[in-house]
């Protein structure tokens, strides 16, 4: 008897790094290999040596990620921005730091907003949200990834339109 249900799941294996890029810290999220679980991972601080590019490729080769999510910042019309085109930059150089892993950029609207407001509501003081607003914003991005992957991610969208 074939299983055709277990080998498309092992198939979809895959452990995901989300960044959510700043020019001072990028945040930085990965998931389970199954898709189920976005995990903040320590925020990564940049500096004017590059050596930013360093950490991530050495998380990327210790969590074995097959693509990496980093956020475009989009204006709210849609358009892009300077942010967006730092990020873009950010992305090249990346690109030239890490090879045979995939990187997209993703729609990140709005998202550091919902993480300052997720921790206030934790009763995070501002000391505290600061420290920990860029790891939840990565675990935002990739969480919104990780569902609108989800088999079932249309039959929900078709009830909430």
């Amino acid at each position: 008897m074939a299983w055709p249900c277990v080998h498309s799941v092992v198939e979809e294996r895959m452990v995901i790094l989300a960044l959510d890029y700043g020019e001072k810290r990028i945040g930085v999220a990965v998931s389970d290999p199954l898709g189920a679980a976005a995990h903040g991972l320590p925020t990564i601080v940049a500096d004017e040596s590059g050596s930013e590019m360093d950490r991530i490729a050495a998380v990327v080769a210790e969590r074995k990620a097959e693509l990496i999510l980093v956020g475009l910042p989009m204006n709210m019309d849609g358009t892009e921005g300077p942010q967006a085109r730092k990020a873009r930059g950010f992305v090249k150089r990346l690109g030239r730091r890490v090879h045979g892993v995939a990187i997209e950029m993703v729609d990140e609207r709005l998202t550091s907003v919902q993480a300052h407001r997720e921790l206030s509501r934790e009763g995070a003081g501002m000391r505290e949200r600061a420290e920990r607003v860029d790891r939840m914003a990565a675990q935002l991005i990739l969480t919104k990834y990780l569902n609108r992957r989800r088999p079932d991610a249309g039959a929900d969208d078709a009830q909430n339109p």
